[in-house]
């Protein structure tokens, strides 16, 4: 380890110790999130001018993007109407002159003093012979009073504020002088591995470069380092949820799971299986469990999960189901209590009005059902006593009568209390906040619950990382036999018959529909088919059809009804928003027809694809839709060339970039400044083995206190909990 200064100590000298800093630039720069000298340092260049390499005006080519640096020698500003502020510079070196015009940008006219020394980056054009740009990029290199070394890569820092890159790049100058030498917490051997340069040069070479390879040596360290710390934070997450967190070992042979899994009406995937012996695995421990269960639709996490609950039924626990929507969880509802009964393993029922708790319901012969609740903010209800009230189920569920208890958030609202709560699933669990997560948790009392969260989004390998690199991951990359394929095609609006005469011919050979809309009423501001008029449109289209309507704005019973009808055959069409994005599962469904697709994010495309097509039949995804960027045609184009949902998701995250997708995981995991885990893949991979394996030798970072301090530093509050005994 290098001696020096630490970013945690340069963390403490105030921004407006830099030169030039102080007053109103100070102010900005703090506004901009830039408080310290580290956080200066950190704010690295977003582009460079290799001098070295740009072109003289007098040699660049007309047509090909092309960088030239000169001075300027004089502006213009026009307004030749309303609405409409022209300003020309006009730009010189020693081999020509060059007029660059910006349209509705006025501000060039401020950033661009004469005798200013500018780097315009755009296409030359020859106008009644003379060389012109239009709306080039423009980086001020220096101020008329300053003099810049020639030849060299000039860096180009991001403008905080009113603070630009010129006032910027003698401010990082300055610090990085008073600076140096920058220590390094990252051991040696570390280093070696990986021939990464030592902090101190990366740091110094990704702001001034002698060369743009010594940015990218730079680059590569810095890229490193901020990988690396947050897979410390996610390896000590780890250990310290896994290995000192207090769980149950779910050790019981497990005599209630064997019978559903052999109650199944059909044969468990090699996927399947796989994923229950690592989750039985998991639960046998006195640790709790921390698993992802990835899955695409259709998959059968379902049967997974209930095989993972039983486990904690038959040790004589309660488990329990969070979904984030009360369609979702209803729906879990009714497919796990069918799968019950076709394993034989559904409770007696009592008659309306008599307590559950009856000798005659829980005897000796009748002990080996399981019993279910369902709890949402506006349902309650049992599969052991269809007449229960919420009252009823509540003092069941805290006498521990009642065995696997379904819902939403209204699981860890209070006065819900468990007997015995060890373990629990959380579905896609990305909908719900750390806090919630926790919640459940706590309901457990002294222990924590194993945890399963399951999802059917499919995450990218580099993705899943970061957001959950503290937890264990199985993905379930079988369809169980029998899943129909399902063709996606896109039509344009001005072809929409072609895709009721699709409703029309499936509903006439018994089938059923739905067509998904953007918006439940009519906007404005938007122009996307809502679902409330198209659902009124289409029945004037359609009059020979019986169409249904759900979205979120209706009352639980309503949405109940509504999917009722659709499941007992009473209605054909079901038109909808996006509440029928994950959980529905209608087998006869096999059309569906999404209007304005482009609108909709891949993920949710994805999702609302694998609606149909569940029974024996085909299913068919109309994708209706006129796109109007580029970023609608790629997700429209990506649709109906793949159904693999895992390169589906490395498309929309490569569409949507990451830019914050750690917030996905709502757990203040600060956002990467450089690092790209699309593009620094080996970095990723390589910090995260290191990550683990040094927390693993240290699991306080007790002989590592400079990368602790530096993790809790930049990682923020978030990590707090990892560093309390």
């Amino acid at each position: 380890m290098t001696t020096g200064r630490s970013l945690v100590y340069l963390s403490d000298i105030p921004i407006e110790e830099v030169k030039g800093m102080r007053g109103a630039r100070g102010r900005s720069l703090r506004n901009g999130g830039v408080q310290s000298v580290a956080d200066l340092l950190l704010h690295t260049p977003r582009r460079y001018i290799d001098r070295s390499t740009t072109t003289k005006i007098a040699d660049a080519p007309v047509g090909p993007e092309v960088t030239i640096v000169g001075k300027v020698t004089g502006t213009r500003t026009r307004r030749p109407r309303r609405n409409l502020t022209i300003v020309d510079a006009t730009v010189m070196d020693e081999s020509g002159i060059v007029t660059a015009t910006w349209f509705n940008q006025g501000f060039r006219s401020r950033q661009l003093a004469d005798g200013a020394e500018v780097a315009l980056s755009g296409k030359l054009e020859r106008f009644k012979g003379r060389l012109q740009m239009k709306s080039p990029a423009a980086d001020v290199l220096s101020s008329p009073s300053e003099a810049l070394t020639t030849g060299r890569v000039v860096p180009i820092h991001p403008s905080i504020g009113e603070v630009g890159p010129g006032h910027l790049r003698r401010a990082v100058h300055n610090a990085l002088t008073r600076s140096r030498p920058v220590l390094d917490p990252l051991p040696e051997p570390i280093r070696e591995r990986h021939d990464l340069a030592s902090r101190d040069q990366a740091i110094a070479d990704i702001h001034f470069p002698e060369t743009m390879g010594d940015a990218l040596v730079a680059r590569r360290r810095l890229v490193f380092d901020e990988f690396f710390r947050i897979e410390v934070a996610l390896a000590m997450a780890k250990h310290r949820k896994g290995v000192e967190a207090v769980g149950v070992a779910h050790t019981t042979p497990p005599a209630v799971g064997a019978r559903f899994l052999a109650g199944l009406p059909y044969a468990l995937t090699a996927a399947q299986e796989r994923a229950i012996a690592a989750i039985r695995a998991d639960m046998a421990q006195a640790h709790p469990m921390q698993r992802l269960l990835q899955g695409e639709v259709g998959s059968g996490k379902t049967v997974v999960a209930v095989a993972a609950l039983l486990m904690a039924v038959d040790h004589g626990g309660q488990a329990a189901v969070m979904a984030p929507t009360e369609v979702l969880a209803t729906q879990h509802y009714l497919g796990i209590t069918e799968l019950l009964e076709d394993a034989d393993l559904a409770p007696p029922t009592v008659g309306e009005g008599a307590a559950l708790g009856m000798d005659s319901l829980f005897s000796s012969e009748s002990s080996s059902g399981v019993t279910v609740a369902l709890l949402t903010g506006s349902q309650a209800k049992c599969n052991a006593a269809p007449g229960a009230s919420r009252a009823d189920l509540l003092g069941w569920i805290a006498d521990g009568t009642i065995d696997l208890v379904i819902g939403t958030h209204a699981l860890i609202q209070e006065g819900v209390e468990f007997h015995a709560l060890t373990a629990a699933v959380v579905d896609e669990q990305h909908r719900f906040g750390v806090h919630q997560r926790v919640s459940l948790k706590e309901k457990a009392g002294d222990v924590e619950p194993d945890l399963l969260i399951m999802t059917a989004t499919p995450i990218p390998r580099t993705l899943s990382m970061t957001l959950y690199g503290d937890l264990d991951v199985t993905v379930l990359d079988e369809l169980p036999p029998g899943r129909s394929p399902i063709e996606t095609v896109a039509v344009s609006r001005s072809e929409e018959n072609a895709a009721w005469d699709l409703v029309r011919s499936a509903v006439a050979e018994g089938r059923q529909a739905f067509v998904v809309c953007p918006l439940v009423e009519e906007s404005d501001k938007v122009e996307a088919a809502s679902a409330v008029d198209e659902h009124a449109r289409l029945q004037e289209l359609m009059p020979d059809l019986r169409f249904g309507l759900i979205h979120g704005q209706l009352r639980p019973d309503d949405k109940a009804d509504a999917m009722h009808a659709l499941r007992s055959g009473e209605v054909d069409v079901l038109v909808a928003t996006t509440v029928i994005e994950v959980g529905i599962d209608i087998p006869n469904a096999t059309v569906m027809v999404i209007e304005d697709a482009d609108r909709f994010g891949l993920s949710q495309l994805h999702q609302l694809r694998g609606r149909v097509g569940r029974g024996a039949h085909a299913g068919t995804c109309v994708l209706l839709t006129d796109p109007t960027t580029e970023d609608g045609a790629t997700r429209i184009e990506a649709m109906v060339r793949t159904t693999d949902g895992f390169e589906l998701a490395e498309v929309d995250l490569s569409i949507r970039g990451q830019g914050t997708v750690f917030d996905a995981r709502q757990s203040g995991m600060g956002d990467l400044r450089l690092g790209d885990i699309l593009r620094d893949t080996a970095e990723l991979v390589a910090a995260r083995d290191e990550a683990f394996a040094l927390v693993g030798a240290d699991p306080r970072l007790d002989a590592h206190d400079d990368i602790r301090d530096e993790v809790q530093l930049l990682l923020g509050e978030e990590v707090e909990w990892l560093f309390k005994s």
